[in-house]
C-alpha cells in the first residue's frame, strides 16, 4: 500500500521511538509493499535518510519543508526515514544509524549539523549527503557533500521593504533563533530593505541564546514579541522555527492584528503551516526548500550530483487574506524589488 501523505502520517510516525538514538524516528517505503525496512544495501531500493537538528520533523517549518522534499521521491523501490536529534551531541550517533544501514543519501537539517555531516561523510565516501544551509568550504568539505544554501538576505529584503513602506509607527521588529550565518542573514537583509523602503524605520532585533531549544522556544519568541510590540512596533518578522512561530502567535491575538498589526513568517508559507498567526501574516519569507531539497535527491539518485553548493531560490509568499488591504502601488513597489534581486540587479551588501 503507498504510505499516507505525510501531514497524516507524521503523528504516528512520530511515536516511534528508537532506543539510545537520541532522536524519534519514522520511516516509510513506496515499493508497493508496506513500511516494513528494506535492505539498503540491494540495487533494487534507494534509501534516504533525514537527520533534524534538534527540532521536530513537524515543526511546521524548516524541517518539515525539507522532510516534504524528501516525500517527493516516493515512487517505486525508495525508503524513507527520518531521526529527529533531540540534544546536539547525538548527531554523529544519529547519523551512523544511516550509515550503518547502507542508506543511499542522507540529508541534514541547519547550519549547526555542517561538521558532523562532513565527518560523517569522509568516513562514508560512497554516500551522498545533503547538508541544508550548510555552506561547503572547499578546504573543510568532503566531495560527497552538497550544500544546500540560500541568499537569506534577499528574502529578508524583500520583507524588509513591504515592512518599511507598510509601517505607520515607523518601529518594526524581528525574533530569530539562535545567531548563525542563515539568521544573521535574514536580519540584515530585513534591516537593510526596510530602511531603503523608509530611511526614519528602527527595527528592533533580537537572537534567542545558544542552545538546543534556540529553534523551538515558543514561549521565548512570544515574550519578546510582546515586548517590541509594547515600544510601538507594528511589523514582527518571526525568523527561527518554533521560536519565530511564537513571535507570530503574539502579534496575532495582539490588539489590531491584522489591520495595524502585521506580522511576516520565514522559511515556508507560514499561511499553510502556523493558521494560528492568520490575523496578522501578511507574507513569508520564503526559502524553496522543499523544492531545492527534492532537486538534490533525484540528482543523487540518478547519480548527477556534484559536491560544493547548490543554492536554492527565495521570495515572499502569496498575500493570501491580505492582498486587498496592500495599496497598489506597494505590491508593485515589491513586485520590483523581488524581480532585482532575482536577477542580480539588487544586491544586499
Amino acid at each position: 500500500m503507498k504510505a499516507k501523505p505525510f501531514l497524516v502520517a507524521a503523528p504516528a510516525a512520530l511515536a516511534l521511538v528508537l532506543a539510545g538514538c537520541g532522536g524519534s524516528t519514522g520511516d516509510t517505503s513506496s515499493d508497493g509493499s508496506s513500511a516494513a525496512p528494506k535492505d539498503c544495501s540491494s540495487a533494487d531500493v534507494f534509501c534516504i535518510g533525514l537527520v533534524t537538528d534538534t527540532g521536530s520533523v513537524d515543526d511546521k517549518n524548516f524541517n518539515q519543508a525539507a522532510w516534504e522534499g524528501v516525500k517527493k521521491l516516493e515512487g517505486d523501490g525508495v525508503q524513507t526515514k527520518f531521526i529527529e536529534t533531540k540534544d546536539a551531541k547525538d548527531y554523529a550517533n544519529n547519523l551512523k544509524q544511516f550509515t550503518d544501514q547502507k542508506y543511499d543519501a542522507i540529508v541534514t537539517v541547519g547550519f549547526l549539523m555542517a561538521e558532523a555531516t562532513v565527518t560523517a561523510a569522509k568516513a562514508n565516501p560512497n554516500v551522498k549527503f545533503i547538508g541544508v544551509d550548510q555552506f561547503q568550504d572547499e578546504k573543510a568539505t568532503a566531495p560527497n557533500v552538497t550544500g544546500l544554501i540560500f541568499p537569506e538576505a534577499d528574502a529578508g529584503y524583500a520583507a524588509g521593504y513591504l515592512a518599511g513602506l507598510m509601517t505607520k509607527t515607523n518601529k518594526i521588529g524581528v525574533v530569530l533563533g539562535q545567531e548563525i550565518p542563515p539568521t544573521q542573514n535574514y536580519a540584515k537583509g530585513y534591516e537593510q530593505g526596510s530602511k531603503a523602503a523608509n530611511p526614519k524605520v528602527t527595527v528592533a532585533k533580537v537572537y534567542h541564546p545558544a542552545g538546543d531549544n534556540a529553534f523551538s522556544d515558543s514561549p521565548w519568541g512570544a515574550g519578546e514579541a510582546k515586548k517590541m510590540l509594547a515600544q510601538g512596533a507594528d511589523f514582527i518578522f518571526g525568523a527561527g522555527g518554533g521560536t519565530g512561530n511564537g513571535a507570530l502567535g503574539e502579534a496575532a491575538k495582539t490588539s489590531g492584528a491584522g489591520e495595524s498589526i502585521f506580522c511576516i513568517g520565514v522559511d515556508v508559507d507560514q499561511w499553510e503551516t502556523v493558521p494560528e498567526a492568520h490575523p496578522c501574516l501578511i507574507t513569508s519569507a520564503e526559502k524553496k526548500l522543499t523544492d531545492g531539497t527534492a532537486e538534490l535527491l533525484n540528482q543523487a539518485k540518478d547519480g548527477s550530483i556534484k559536491g560544493g553548493n547548490f543554492v536554492g531560490k527565495t521570495g515572499l509568499s502569496e498575500y493570501h487574506d491580505f492582498d486587498s488591504k496592500i495599496p497598489a502601488d506597494v505590491k508593485t513597489k515589491v513586485a520590483d524589488i523581488v524581480k532585482q534581486l532575482e536577477d542580480g540587479s539588487l544586491k544586499v551588501a
